[in-house]
C-alpha cells in the first residue's frame, strides 16, 4: 500500500537542464509531481541541473518557465521566485556539494581518484576483451599516503586535480519499495566505485541530485524509469552519509504510436511544438494527466480540478503510454468548442496576425466581424492553428481556389446557375444582406428551376470561398459581405468557369 501523506507533507521537485526546449517527458513528469503536492497541499520545488557549462544557457530556462507557466504548473520554490533551501541552481551550489564531498572523505566513505582518462579508458577496453560489464577497479583506493602525495603533485604539476569516488561496500543489497513498481532489489557487487566529484570540482549527477533532495527536504520523488538505473547508486550516497532515501517511484515510458520514445521522428517531442500548432493548454494538461494514471471513473475530460481531486499514486502504472495524436487532437477539439465565442477569438488571434490576415489592434466593429466568423468554424476545427487555413478566404482579397474543386464543380453547365445567382444579389441592398435573406432569395431560385440545391449551391460556394467545403454557406455569404461576394462571382465567371454550352437569361 502506498503511504498516503498528511496535509503538508510532501515536498516534490521538477529538476530539469536548461540546454533546450522542453521535452514531453520532463512535463509529463512535472505534471505528476505538481498533481500530487496539490492533492495533498505539499510544496512544488523548481530546480535547475545546469552544470553542464557548454549546453546550459539562462534562455532554456526562461522557456521552461514559460511552457510551465503556459500548462498552469506553478511551483512554490525556484530560482525565479527564492524559496528556503536555495540556491536551486545547481552551479550555484558547488559549496554545498563540496561541504558534502568533504564528510565523506573524512568518514572514509569517499577518496581521491587519480586515474587518467587514458588509464580508464584501458581498464574499459580490457573489460570488454574480456565479455564482462566494467566496473572501476578501484586501484586508487589502497594507495598508500606517499603515492598519493607523488600524485597529487603531479596532477597539480599538470594542471588538474583528482576526481572523488564514492567507496561501495560489497555484499549488501540495496533496495526500494518503488511507488509504481513495487519491491526492487540489486546488489552492491554489481556497482563499482563510482565519482561523486569529477576533477573540475563539479558533482555528477548521481551525487549532486541527492545533495539536492536532502537539503531541500524532498520527501517524494516520481520520475522516468530511465533512472531506475542511477537509484541503486543514490542510495548507497543516501547510506552512505545516513541519510533515509525520499520514496521513490519510476513512471513508464511515454512512446510515440510506433512504440518508440517519442521524438521528433515520430512526432512532436517539445511542449512548444504542440503550443505552436494551437493546442489548448488545458487539453495537453488533460491529455498528459491521463498518460501512465487512469482515474477510478476512468472519464477522459477531466479538468484541472477533478485532475487533483481524484489523483492518487496507485493508480500509476509502470506500463508505457502511448501518445496518440489523434485522440490528443479530439480532445483539444473538445475543450475548443467549450470556449465563449469571445475567448476562442481571442485565442485564435495571434494565429490569425502571424498569418498576416489581422491587424496587431483591429478596431471594436471589425472584432465583433472577426468574432462571427471564428465561430462559425469554432465546431470544425482540432486546433487553434487550423483557424488560419479554415477562415483565410474571408480575410483576403484575392483567394487561393482549389483546382480540383473548381474541376468537379465549375462545369460549363453551372455557368447560367452563377449568372443567375449573381443577378439576384446584385439586387440585394447592403442593409437587407442577411443570412436568412439571402438563403430565402437562392432557394426561391432553386424551387423555379427545378434542380437540386447542390447544382445551385455548390458553385456559389466554390466561387467564393475557392474550396468544395465551408461553413453553411449563407452564413459564408453574410459575412463575406455584398461587395466580396458580387466580385468573387464576377471574377469566377469571368476566370474560371468554361463558356462551351452554356447559356444566357434569368428565370
Amino acid at each position: 500500500m502506498v503511504d498516503t501523506p498528511g496535509p503538508s507533507k510532501v515536498r516534490v521537485r521538477m529538476a530539469p537542464s536548461p540546454t533546450g526546449p522542453v521535452h514531453v517527458g520532463n512535463i509529463h513528469t512535472a505534471l505528476f509531481n505538481w498533481l500530487f503536492a496539490r492533492k495533498f497541499g505539499g510544496t512544488f520545488v523548481l530546480r535547475f541541473e545546469d552544470t553542464d557549462r557548454e549546453r546550459s544557457e539562462r534562455k532554456w530556462e526562461d522557456v521552461i518557465y514559460e511552457e510551465m507557466r503556459w500548462l498552469g504548473l506553478d511551483w512554490d520554490e525556484g530560482p525565479d521566485i527564492g524559496g528556503p533551501y536555495g540556491p536551486y541552481r545547481q552551479t550555484e551550489r558547488l559549496d554545498i556539494y563540496q561541504r558534502y564531498v568533504d564528510q565523506l572523505l573524512a568518514q572514509g566513505d569517499a577518496y581521491y581518484c587519480y586515474c587518467s582518462p587514458e588509464e580508464l579508458a584501458a581498464e574499459r577496453q580490457a573489460a570488454e576483451r574480456a565479455g564482462q560489464t566494467y566496473r572501476y577497479s578501484g586501484r586508487c583506493l589502497h594507495l598508500s599516503e606517499a603515492e598519493r602525495a607523488a600524485l597529487a603533485a603531479q596532477l597539480e604539476a599538470e594542471g588538474r586535480s583528482p576526481a572523488v569516488r564514492l567507496h561501495v561496500p560489497a555484499g549488501i543489497t540495496l533496495a526500494w519499495d518503488d511507488l509504481v513498481r513495487g519491491r526492487i532489489e540489486t546488489e552492491s557487487n554489481t556497482i563499482g566505485d563510482f565519482v561523486i566529484r569529477r576533477g573540475n570540482g563539479i558533482p555528477v549527477y548521481n551525487f549532486a541530485v541527492v545533495i539536492d533532495d536532502i537539503t531541500m527536504k524532498i520527501t517524494h520523488i516520481l520520475r522516468g524509469e530511465g533512472h531506475i538505473s542511477n537509484t541503486p547508486m543514490q542510495l548507497l550516497v543516501y547510506r552512505a552519509l545516513g541519510v533515509p532515501a525520499p520514496q521513490i517511484g519510476h513512471l513508464g515510458h511515454i512512446l510515440g504510436t510506433d512504440r518508440q520514445k517519442l521524438s521528433k521522428r515520430n512526432g512532436d517531442a517539445y511542449v512548444g511544438d504542440y503550443r505552436a500548432k494551437g493546442f489548448l493548454p488545458e487539453a495537453l494538461f488533460n491529455f498528459l494527466a491521463l498518460l501512465g494514471w487512469t482515474p477510478e471513473d476512468e472519464q477522459e475530460v477531466q479538468s484541472r480540478e477533478q485532475l487533483i481531486e481524484k489523483f492518487s499514486l496507485e493508480r500509476l502504472t509502470r506500463a508505457p503510454s502511448i501518445f496518440d495524436l489523434t485522440k490528443l487532437e479530439w480532445l483539444n477539439g473538445v475543450y475548443i468548442r467549450e470556449l465563449s465565442v469571445e475567448e476562442f477569438a481571442r485565442r485564435c488571434l495571434p494565429f490569425l496576425q502571424k498569418a498576416g490576415l489581422v491587424e496587431d489592434h483591429p478596431s471594436a466593429s471589425r472584432w465583433t466581424w472577426i468574432q462571427q466568423v471564428l465561430a462559425i468554424e469554432q465546431p470544425r476545427v482540432k486546433t487553434l492553428a487550423d483557424i488560419v487555413q479554415a477562415t483565410e478566404y474571408f480575410f483576403k482579397d484575392e483567394i487561393e481556389y482549389d483546382e480540383k474543386a473548381v474541376r468537379k464543380v465549375l462545369k460549363p453547365e453551372s455557368r447560367l446557375f452563377l449568372q443567375d445567382a449573381l443577378q439576384l444579389l446584385e439586387k440585394v441592398p447592403s442593409e437587407k444582406w442577411q443570412s436568412g435573406v439571402l438563403e430565402g432569395l437562392l432557394h426561391e431560385y432553386v424551387e423555379r428551376q427545378g434542380v437540386k440545391n447542390i447544382q445551385v449551391f455548390q458553385p456559389i460556394r466554390v466561387a467564393v470561398s475557392g474550396r468544395a467545403a465551408t461553413p453553411p454557406l449563407f452564413d459564408t455569404l453574410a459575412l463575406l459581405g455584398r461587395e466580396k461576394t458580387l466580385a468573387r462571382l464576377r471574377h469566377t465567371l469571368s476566370e474560371r468557369v468554361p463558356k462551351e454550352n452554356s447559356e444566357e437569361g434569368l428565370d
